[in-house]
């Protein structure tokens, strides 16, 4: 099984402290490429430092930023790559899933399934609410930020994804030795991860009902898969559709995205729609296809960790 194959008596829980803590380190030395652009450009216009996260985000080209933000994703990858070889002894596959391979026909089931719902739904919401959104498109930045997108969304994502849904799960599973705990430990730790983004001080507390949620749903059908296929998939459908169709001055993302908001945000049933209507949809969707039985002891049930 995916979650049990990191229970071995030597992976106690202080290795995945620790190893969190590279991992964080290294995501940190991503970032100072940032860090030294903003400097440029403060020394060579006179502008001051920006103080601000949100300053930050507008002080540079929106797709410099957008690079730039991304790049700190490949160190942390890296860093996700020395800690599971080295200091786990594991590979990454056994990171990913419980299959003798990494089943691809899933991350792109998964991609195809929700990046169809995304643009479908948006599409539907600009047409019903015109006067909400602008047209946003220029022909040069946004095929830019095409290409940075395809190739580094899905770093980004697929980083997130090994920490929280690989890593983290079989972190915790190895100190708790059940399903449970993993599931709702990465759930809640996945959801304050965005603490800081502008989203929440806009919209106020409510937001982290979404962002939980997709991190429960996202811990669901890992354990119910046995694997992160359906997760890498899902997970990056949803920020590169995102990033290239809507964007707006309150976003986590500025980016040169085909349309953009102009709407006040506020907390409204849209928040919480995906969690009580369209997840649960999505896991009958998965549970049919790839044929899950057992939920109960998969989700919940404990691990035997003799081997």
């Amino acid at each position: 099984m995916f979650i049990k194959q990191a229970i071995r008596k030597q992976n106690k829980f202080w290795k995945y402290l620790l190893g969190s803590a590279v991992i964080i380190t290294m995501s940190f030395i991503g970032q100072i490429p940032l860090v030294i652009t903003v400097l440029v450009k403060t020394a060579l216009t006179g502008e001051n430092y920006p103080m601000t996260n949100e300053g930050v985000m507008h002080f540079l080209d929106s797709n410099l930023t957008f690079f730039l933000i991304l790049l700190s994703f490949v160190f942390a990858f890296a860093g996700i790559y020395f800690v599971v070889n080295y200091m786990h002894k594991q590979t990454m596959l056994s990171l990913t899933t419980s299959r003798k391979k990494i089943d691809w026909n899933r991350i792109w089931f998964s991609f195809g399934l929700w990046a169809i719902i995304s643009i479908v739904s948006v599409l539907v919401y600009v047409f019903l609410n015109p006067e909400l959104y602008v047209f946003n498109f220029k022909p040069i930045p946004f095929t830019i930020l095409f290409v940075i997108a395809v190739l580094l969304i899905p770093i980004q994502t697929s980083t997130e994804e090994y920490v929280f849904r690989g890593y983290l799960m079989q972190g915790f599973a190895n100190l708790a030795q059940n399903r449970w705990f993993p599931l709702v430990m990465t759930s809640l730790i996945f959801g304050g991860m965005h603490l800081f983004n502008p989203e929440v001080a806009k919209i106020g507390n409510i937001i982290f009902v979404y962002y939980i949620g997709t991190g429960l749903f996202l811990g669901i059908i890992t354990l119910m898969d046995d694997g992160m296929e359906l997760a890498l998939g899902f997970h990056a459908a949803n920020n590169l559709i995102g990033a290239l169709l809507v964007t707006s001055d309150w976003s986590a993302f500025q980016t040169n995205s085909i349309f953009k908001d102009l709407s006040v945000p506020n907390a409204g049933f849209d928040i919480i729609m995906p969690v009580v209507l369209i997840y649960p949809v999505l896991l009958l969707i998965f549970s049919r296809k790839y044929q899950w039985k057992n939920w109960k002891e998969k989700l919940t049930g404990t691990i035997d960790s003799k081997h």
